[in-house]
């Protein structure tokens, strides 16, 4: 096995990680805004799961609309998961 398919293997992986996370806040704001039933175990699930992941930026906006809020916090926690985690697997992937 070469050191290249061993680093494409790396690259996937933080690929797949940060898109998994990505999916999981995208997940919990489309739930949110469908007004998910916040009892249900894999609502909570989600929601507990996007709040530990958008724990840096869930209160950052201070939109008056909660929508917005929830939008603005978890998107841009998403788009910063995906924008580092693609950026890392691109430069494993290169070495």
């Amino acid at each position: 096995m070469s050191r290249y398919s061993s680093g494409n293997r790396a690259g996937a992986v933080v690929a797949i990680v940060a898109d998994t996370m990505a999916l999981i806040l995208g997940l919990w704001i489309v739930m949110y805004l469908l007004d998910a039933n916040r009892a249900n175990d894999l609502v909570q699930f989600v929601h507990n799961a996007a709040n530990w992941l958008a724990g840096w930026s869930r209160d950052l906006f201070t939109f008056d609309k909660a929508w917005a809020r929830v939008i603005a916090g978890y998107g841009l926690a998403a788009v910063v998961y995906l924008f580092i985690g693609h950026a890392v697997a691109g430069r494993i992937q290169r070495h």
